[in-house]
């Protein structure tokens, strides 16, 4: 018994025990009823995200199409003839920023998705006004795209800017350069140090021009210089002022060297001597140190076609604005299926290897590998913005040693964090507060695994989460108080696989990793055991998992299947066959609507559903590329490479007109005069003849065992020269409109392979060169090698791609070896000679380029060695082709007058 406290009154036991469950009864309502109403405000919130993120996406899309629009604006301003004004240089820079009001309006869109960042305030006051990386399109030319007049190349991280940001510059886009709370990782020093060694960094530089100061380079001081004695310092200076005079001495003795006499200019490569026969014309008054100025004709990027999916993962993405974002040797591409327009980012220096998007869908980060210039071309990543191109944040130099394997922004926080392997030995993984500076601030970084790492994320519902999975390991990784917990994956009684290949994330926050055993397994969220296991999922590895809004996956596997799985990993029947010709899918990411967009291991993007087939919007080669004709009648050109496939592609249309496997790696190729037969040469010495329309083969020959380096007809078509790397020329009568080929002779005296080799206008000489610098002429009729070549001086020529001639003396750099110039073209009809080089450089000259060093323009997007250049038939385009990166690139040729030219 017990006394009631409000009435006095006796209380049985039973009474009591009733009490109690009537209480318990109101309180498992109460909580049920806050249940429900957590779940409505949970459900309001997401589709209050889905509003939030359909908005920002109508607006990128809306800023996107003013730039473009904005920028035709522009060009056709500066292209209008007397009667309007020409913009002048500050106008000019005034015009490659959006204006207020779009900035206004990308703003309160920024500040809307910052707002779901937690810990991180938003308000103006806190904004800090730093500086912002201006991609190339967005510093030099007149709009936000690639496609704007005369992008420029990107200068390394480490080129320091000499000239101060304007201040429309540091306001540009400063919503994501978002103030951050102190950390607890942070380190009074750590931080100093971040300040005291920021530098303003530029994704471009200036062209140079006598007016302008040039960006310096600052070396980095080696070992030597750090440890010196300060004993030592006079002898030390002593001996790089002997050393500075003896390299000074040498440089002018390798210069070239002109003999006003008899008219021949020496070009020295490797120290060895090359004669070239000044014109008689210009023989008075020529100097080879004469200055020169670069071309007034500019080149603009307008399309890359190609695709990095032979050896990368998660590298294709939808934005907002309806553009799919993928990334072809040091081009990201932001292609816009529907518009058929690309734009590219061009702020790399070198090979892409991944590629993450944030959580708004809006920034972009981007790793790339290390080049062959240890100073300008460091691993690091680039986190820019899609909408404007402006580069945001370069966080990683000094600390990457190889190359960014994979990235990933974190989900739970709002993408606060950015986690990074390097492709080192040891593969460390470091951990960014990306934001915080120009550099961002590393908040701690360890060794990931002793064998090769393939992905990296970070799970959407805990933020200390990171799983990495690769060659024999899958690890969960959760980072507490500055340090990092392992933990590896177990696989108890289960086969182990030789490589983990792909992971993902239930809504629920479980792993779904796929193997190359081609099974799927789901890890329980917090744990590192195996809850599930689907065998056999795809016959072979699975390399892509895709979990959608809806809970569905859809996996992507080598065996050219993409296949669709309820959330309990049941198969729902729903399959897509991948045509073998496109390879298998190597990503699979959401589209728009139901539409799936796959990236393959043969270079090429696809879209489609599982109700409507797959259809390719970009397909590229998958090997080394040399072989490149421009049709001479049409805006067409052809490509071949070592994948033993021919395209011929349509510039206009941006599309492939056919294909043909030709069985073998092809080396060259050239179109007939009247456009109708093509010649593709091959690396075992057989070159073919194949009709350009209906790719019917006519015949085939064999000249030698060796690759055949180049093919080219004769200007009256009568004729067709084939260098071939045994050192010969083989001369061949053409008849029948061009599909009989009778052998005349051979023309043999090159101590080396031929690399290049021109007609004479008339049709009767060739000249070539050759693996050892040699410049030979002969007559092609006769096969017979000219050994007066004073005679020759005076020759037209039809076409100029020898790289070593009287015309090309300036293309070659100081302290060339000979090798760094691969190949060279002139315009048909213009005074314009452009040429591609190892180092990924497209450079346009004016032609001549006979004055040492002479002055040119120099365009970057290219992450390997630049095999073949080709001007279209109306010169409006120029074409060029990469060796290993595969991609091929469309340039258009803008001629501007002087003034305009030298504002960049």
């Amino acid at each position: 018994m017990r006394i009631d406290g409000e009435n006095g009154t006796l209380l049985s036991p039973g009474s009591s025990a009733a009490s109690n469950s009537s209480a318990d009864e109101m309180i498992e309502n109460e909580n049920h009823s806050l249940r429900d109403r957590m779940a409505d405000l949970e459900k309001k919130v997401h589709e209050q995200t889905d509003e939030i993120m359909c908005l920002r996406s109508t607006l990128a899309d809306v800023l996107r199409r003013l730039s473009t629009v904005e920028g035709a604006g522009r060009l056709t301003t500066t292209r209008e003839g007397p009667g309007r004004a020409t913009p002048t240089k500050d106008q000019g820079g005034r015009g490659r920023h959006h204006n207020h009001d779009n900035r206004e309006v990308f703003k309160r869109v920024a500040s809307s998705s910052s707002s779901n960042i937690p810990g991180r305030s938003v308000s103006t006051s806190h904004i800090r006004r730093g500086t912002h990386y201006q991609s190339t399109s967005s510093l030099y030319s007149d709009g936000h795209s690639s496609s704007s007049v005369s992008p420029a190349p990107s200068p390394s991280p480490t080129q320091a800017q000499t000239h101060a940001p304007t201040p429309h510059a540091l306001t540009t886009h400063a919503q994501y350069v978002r103030h951050t709370p102190t950390s607890p990782y942070t380190s009074p020093m750590r931080t100093a140090q971040v300040g005291a060694l920021s530098k303003r960094w530029a994704s471009t530089s200036d062209f140079a021009t006598p007016n302008r100061v040039t960006h310096a380079h600052f070396p980095t001081p080696t070992n030597s210089q750090l440890t010196r004695r300060p004993n030592s310092g006079s002898l030390h200076n002593l001996t790089n002022l002997r050393n500075a005079t003896s390299q000074l001495n040498l440089t002018r003795a390798r210069e070239a060297q002109y003999n006003p006499d008899e008219g021949v200019v020496k070009l020295y490569l490797r120290g060895r001597p090359l004669n070239l026969y000044v014109p008689t014309s210009v023989q008075e008054t020529y100097s080879p140190t004469s200055p020169s100025v670069p071309p007034a004709a500019k080149l603009k990027l307008e399309w890359v076609y190609g695709y990095r999916g032979r050896d990368c993962r998660n590298n294709v993405f939808q934005l907002p604005t309806g553009e799919i974002v993928y990334f072809v040797a040091a081009v990201v591409v932001l292609y816009n299926v529907e518009d058929q327009m690309q734009r590219h980012y061009l702020g790399h220096t070198d090979d892409i290897k991944c590629l993450a998007m944030h959580p708004n869908k809006l920034l972009i980060a981007t790793g790339q590998t290390a080049g062959h210039d240890r100073r300008d071309a460091r691993p690091h990543v680039r986190i820019w913005d899609s909408v404007s191109l402006n580069t945001l944040h370069i966080i990683g130099i000094s600390d990457i040693e190889r190359s960014v394997a994979c990235l990933a922004f974190s989900k739970a926080d709002g993408g606060s964090l950015l986690v990074a392997v390097d492709e080192a030995p040891d593969h460390n993984m470091s951990v960014w507060d990306w934001s915080r500076g120009e550099r961002g601030y590393k908040l701690l970084e360890t060794k990931c695994s002793a064998d090769q790492v393939l992905a990296v994320d970070f799970s959407p519902v805990d933020r200390s989460t990171i799983i990495t999975c690769g060659k024999n390991h899958i690890s969960f990784w959760s980072y507490d108080s500055g340090m990092l917990a392992k933990r590896m994956g177990i696989f108890e009684n289960r086969e182990r696989p030789k490589y983990v290949t792909s992971i993902s994330f239930t809504d629920a926050g479980n792993v779904i990793s796929g193997d190359s055993n081609g099974n799927l397994l789901i890890w329980q969220r917090g744990g590192n055991t195996v809850y599930k296991m689907v065998r056999g999922a795809h016959d072979g590895p699975v390399f892509s998992i895709l979990v959608q809004k809806d809970g569905a996956i859809i996996t992507g596997g080598k065996d050219g299947q993409i296949v669709e799985w309820d959330r309990e990993l049941e198969r729902t029947g729903n399959t897509i066959e991948i045509p073998e010709q496109f390879g298998s899918p190597r990503v699979v990411t959401s589209g728009r609507g139901t539409q799936l967009v796959v990236g393959t291991t043969r270079n090429c993007v696809l879209e489609g559903t599982f109700t409507f087939p797959m259809r390719p919007v970009m397909q590229g080669h998958t090997e080394e590329l040399w072989a490149l004709a421009p049709h001479p009648g049409h805006h067409q050109f052809l490509t071949a490479g070592y994948d033993r496939t021919c395209y011929l592609w349509d510039t206009m249309a941006h599309t492939i007109v056919w294909s043909k496997d030709i069985g073998e790696p092809a080396q060259s190729a050239a179109f007939s005069n009247n456009g109708e037969i093509v010649i593709i040469g091959t690396t075992s010495g057989r070159w073919f003849v194949m009709d350009a329309e209906t790719r019917e083969m006519y015949s085939q020959h064999q000249d030698g065992n060796e690759p055949i380096q180049v093919v080219k007809f004769s200007p009256n078509g009568q004729y067709l020269a084939v260098g071939s790397r045994d050192n010969n020329i083989y001369v061949y009568q053409v008849s029948e409109d061009c599909r009989k080929y009778t052998r005349i002779g051979r023309c043999q005296g090159h101590s080396s392979f031929v690399t290049h080799l021109d007609w004479s206008a008339d049709s009767q000489f060739l000249q070539s060169n050759s693996g050892d610098y040699e410049l030979l002429f002969w007559n092609g009729g006769l096969c017979r090698q000219i050994v007066q070549t004073a005679q020759m001086r005076d020759v037209e020529w039809a076409s100029n791609t020898c790289t070593l001639t009287f015309a090309t003396l300036g293309i070659w750099p100081e302290g060339a070896d000979g090798t760094d110039v691969n190949t060279c073209t002139k315009a048909n009809h213009s005074s314009v000679l452009a040429t591609g080089d190892d180092f990924g450089k497209v450079k346009m000259f004016n032609s001549p380029a006979c004055h040492q060093k002479a002055r040119c323009l120099e365009y970057s997007g290219h992450s390997s060695h630049v095999t073949a250049l080709g001007f279209l038939h109306d010169d409006s385009r120029l074409i060029s082709t990469g060796g290993r990166d595969t991609a091929v690139m469309q340039w258009v040729v803008s001629a501007t007058s002087s003034s305009t030219s030298s504002q960049h």
